[in-house]
């Protein structure tokens, strides 16, 4: 199979299980609660389990995709996942739900951006550009399934959506991992990132002994967070600014096309835009938008200002996560590595809206900026020192 096919192929899973498995989630919710009598605190606490089961997950995932290839992992998950999703259709207890996310979150580790990152590092020679394009066509999964969930619901009502999901999920996303992923372990020039001396356990020994891997779970845990916490609290937030309903749906709906934006303009940069750079800048631009916030109550210019560089930066930031640890820790345990930095990510994610909600209700919306200002401060300077530093000899040896 060709290099640009499998690309494109898995580019297509990407959207697929990132829309049924992570997005559809905020369409499937509301409906799940008023029929079932549900709090927030419990469908968002099976959310928040299922996204520390997947950063726990993380790191055996990778080892295995190291040791062995994606075939298995990816084509299991993403079965495994459409069919969670039809066992969620048929909860009636929060804990029968509790134990869906649970599960659902070891095929969020199997399935989501790192390892089809690995295998296309392993296998395209412009791996680089390749994670782009994947990217790419990955930022678009909410702007297809949520309205398509939505509509799943509109239609008939929420467990046929599951239902629909879940066969969409098991059948094409896996139906795609299934084909595209045999022979696909490090073959061709991006071998070297999946070198098969990374098998060796001491490839993320040497990882936890580079200075430069806890600058970036510093950066990544305080990115995540700050991101996590605009996402659930950002209309609300605008709504206690007396932002009218048209112009928080306008705003928010900016942010998805800034993404893929920020991604074009890294697709024409090429090669000039290595990891490094293309991380200050995306680090540097979320605190830049929070300031923006903090500077206006209902400025109609400052807020799509705001929506702009936040959804720049996240676009940007997800290519960082493809193509960082090769660069600044080196090739050996691409996969292993890239699970462990996503676990203080998923972290964050998880933690972010309570421990938000908490921060609110002591000092408001304002108080909670500032704090998320702080800590995206702290990021971008975590990952600045980070990237200045070099990949141990030990680890860049191929």
């Amino acid at each position: 199979m060709g290099e640009w096919r499998l690309v494109g192929l898995l580019a297509v899973g990407q959207l697929i299980v990132w829309g049924a498995l992570y997005y559809a989630f905020a369409v499937i919710v509301s409906p799940m609660e008023a029929e079932l009598g549900w709090a927030k605190t419990e469908t968002n606490g099976a959310l928040t389990v299922g996204l520390l089961v997947a950063g726990v997950s993380a790191v055996p995932v990778g080892q295995w995709i190291d040791r062995h290839g994606a075939y298995w992992p990816m084509s299991c998950g993403a079965i495994a996942g459409g069919c969670l999703l039809v066992a969620w259709s048929f909860v009636q207890s929060p804990w029968q739900f509790f134990v869906v996310w649970a599960a659902l979150g070891t095929t969020l580790a199997a399935t989501l951006y790192e390892p089809a990152f690995a295998v296309i590092a392993a296998n395209v020679r412009e791996w680089r550009r390749g994670i782009l394009y994947l990217t790419f066509v990955g930022g678009l999964a909410s702007t297809v399934f949520v309205p398509f969930s939505q509509w799943l619901v509109d239609g008939w009502d929420w467990r046929v959506a599951l239902r629909v999901l879940g066969g969409v999920v098991a059948l094409c996303a896996g139906g795609i991992h299934l084909a595209v992923l045999p022979g696909t372990r490090a073959r061709g020039e991006g071998a070297a990132i999946a070198d098969s001396r990374a098998n060796q356990p001491s490839a993320l020994r040497t990882a936890f002994g580079n200075a430069a891997f806890w600058y970036i779970g510093i950066a990544y845990f305080g990115y995540n967070f700050a991101g996590a916490a605009l996402v659930f609290h950002l209309i609300p937030l605008l709504a206690e600014r007396n932002v009218d309903a048209g112009t928080i749906v306008a705003v928010w709906a900016t942010i998805g096309p800034m993404q893929v934006a920020g991604r074009v303009v890294l697709m024409a940069l090429g090669s000039r835009a290595d990891a490094r750079s293309t991380g200050r800048a995306a680090i540097v631009l979320l605190p830049v938008s929070i300031a923006a916030l903090l500077l206006t109550d209902a400025d109609v210019a400052v807020l799509f200002f705001f929506a702009g560089l936040y959804g720049a930066s996240n676009g940007m930031m997800t290519i960082v996560r493809g193509t960082i640890v090769p660069e600044l820790l080196g090739p050996r345990g691409y996969a292993t590595i890239g699970g462990a930095l996503s676990l203080p990510a998923n972290v964050a994610r998880a933690i972010a809206p309570l421990a938000a909600a908490y921060i609110w209700s002591i000092a408001g919306y304002a108080g909670l900026l500032w704090v998320l200002l702080a800590i995206c401060i702290l990021a971008a300077a975590a990952f600045w020192i980070a990237s200045t530093k070099r990949a141990t000899d030990a680890n860049i040896a191929r």
